[in-house]
Parts: C-alpha cells; sequence; structure tokens
C-alpha cells in the first residue's frame, strides 16, 4: 500500500510544454530587403535580356531599398542577426553579382579574359568588402566605412552603363574604360581608406533652413541628368578616401618636418 504524502511534500507538476525559444522573422524589415534582392535579380536578368538602362536603374532602386530596411528595423526595435546576414546575402547579389554581370553583357566582354577578369574583381572584392564588415561590426568606429561601401561601387558602374544606353554608346567603343571603372570600383572596395558613413546624422534633430535648400538643389540636379549627376556623385564620393588619405599623409609630414 503506497503510503500519503508528507504535509511538507508536493505532488510532482504536471507535464507542460516545454519553455523553447519563438521561431520566426521580422517581417517588415526583411520585406525591404526581399524587395532590394528582386531588384538585383531582376537588374541581372535585364542584363542577360540587353535592357541595360532598366538593368541599371533596377541596381538604384536595389540602393534605395537597401538603405531603408536598416532604418526602418531600428525605428520598429526590430533589429535580429537573421536580417542582417539576410541583408548581407542579398547585398551580394546586388551589388556584387549584379552590376560585375551588366557592365560584362554591356562592355567587358568584349575584350575576352580581360574583361572576364575585371568582372570577376569586383565580384570577389565586394564579397570580401561585405565579410570583413559583418566582422568589424561593434569594433570599427560608426562614422566612418573601411574601404569603398559596396552600393556606392555598384552604382559607379550601374551609372556608367546607364550612361551609355541613354546616350546610345556602343559598350565595345568603351569596353577599356568600362573595365577600368569596373576594377577600380573593386579595389577601392577592399582598400583600406576610410569614407565617411553619414551614420552620426541624426534626421530627427532640427537642422537649418539652408539644408532644406541644398536638398531640393540637390534632387533638381539629379532631375536634370539622372545618369550623368549620379555618376559624377558617387564617383567624388569613391575618389574623397584617396584624397582625404593623401591629405592626412602630408599633414603627418608637416607635423613631422615642425618637431625635427
Amino acid at each position: 500500500m503506497d503510503e500519503p504524502l508528507n504535509p511538507t511534500e508536493t505532488a510532482p507538476a504536471a507535464p507542460g510544454p516545454s519553455l523553447r525559444p519563438r521561431r520566426g522573422v521580422y517581417l517588415l524589415p526583411n520585406l525591404f530587403t526581399t524587395a532590394a534582392l528582386f531588384a538585383g535579380f531582376y537588374a541581372i536578368i535585364g542584363a542577360i535580356q540587353g535592357k541595360f538602362e532598366a538593368a541599371a536603374i533596377a541596381v538604384f532602386a536595389a540602393m534605395i531599398l537597401d538603405g531603408l530596411d536598416g532604418r526602418v528595423a531600428r525605428l520598429t526595435h526590430t533589429q535580429s542577426e537573421f536580417g542582417a546576414e539576410y541583408d548581407s546575402l542579398s547585398d551580394m547579389v546586388a551589388f556584387g553579382v549584379a552590376p560585375a554581370l551588366l557592365a560584362y553583357e554591356w562592355a567587358l566582354h568584349g575584350l575576352g579574359k580581360i574583361g572576364w577578369m575585371a568582372a570577376f574583381i569586383y565580384t570577389t572584392a565586394a564579397a570580401l568588402r561585405l565579410a570583413r564588415f559583418n566582422t568589424l561590426i561593434g569594433i570599427a568606429d560608426k562614422r566612418f566605412f573601411q574601404g569603398l561601401p559596396s552600393p556606392s561601387a555598384a552604382a559607379i558602374v550601374a551609372a556608367g552603363v546607364w550612361i551609355g544606353a541613354d546616350q546610345g554608346i556602343s559598350g565595345n567603343d568603351v569596353n577599356w574604360l568600362a573595365t577600368f571603372l569596373t576594377a577600380l570600383a573593386g579595389l577601392l572596395m577592399v582598400s583600406n581608406f576610410r569614407y565617411r558613413s553619414f551614420k552620426d546624422l541624426d534626421l530627427r534633430n532640427r537642422v537649418p533652413f539652408v539644408a532644406a535648400v541644398i536638398i531640393m538643389l540637390g534632387f533638381a540636379l539629379i532631375y536634370l541628368h539622372p545618369p550623368v549627376i549620379l555618376f559624377l556623385g558617387f564617383l567624388i564620393y569613391a575618389l574623397s578616401g584617396p584624397t582625404l588619405a593623401l591629405i592626412r599623409l602630408q599633414q603627418k609630414r608637416a607635423r613631422r618636418r615642425e618637431l625635427s
């Protein structure tokens, strides 16, 4: 016969559902990431089909969507490791593979192995750039990027193709120039040049009225001739890294001379 329970003892708890971490992903920011991935995939298809202008515009659409997903995640407090990894894979397609294939189909294929190598350099550099960026999260100074950001490199290549398609320029006529720009954009991505990230700008604070005027003028300039203005703008940004590095080097040499 079983003995009765001691009054100080309690019966074992009834088995219930185990406490497991909830699985799932945040929908809103990942929708923007998926849209950016779709734009990059569309750019690849457009390049294969010879729709170079549409493919270039799709790369810029991916840039806008890529800039929105992170901001939406921070505003809605829906950041996650999954979102960060998904964003990197989307960036590789939209800013690594799509621009290289776009440049290759438009101009580089006419140079044979040289054009193929330039496109491969760009794609590999984009992959290395994204991998390095992921390893430096939380360590690097958020005010600066180490190496040219992959969206900016993609913008240079895509805008160059967009100008050619818009002006009716054959890629074979400028294949050496396209090769140089593609390879240069790739090498700048894996360089140690520092670029302003503008992440320290707080868009929620008040700004002088002249800032609104400057922004308005910027949109007006882009409207005048989008491919040319975008190309020049991102090219200036790409060259700002080496230029600032040269200025800092000259300043260090000047200080050493003063101390000697």
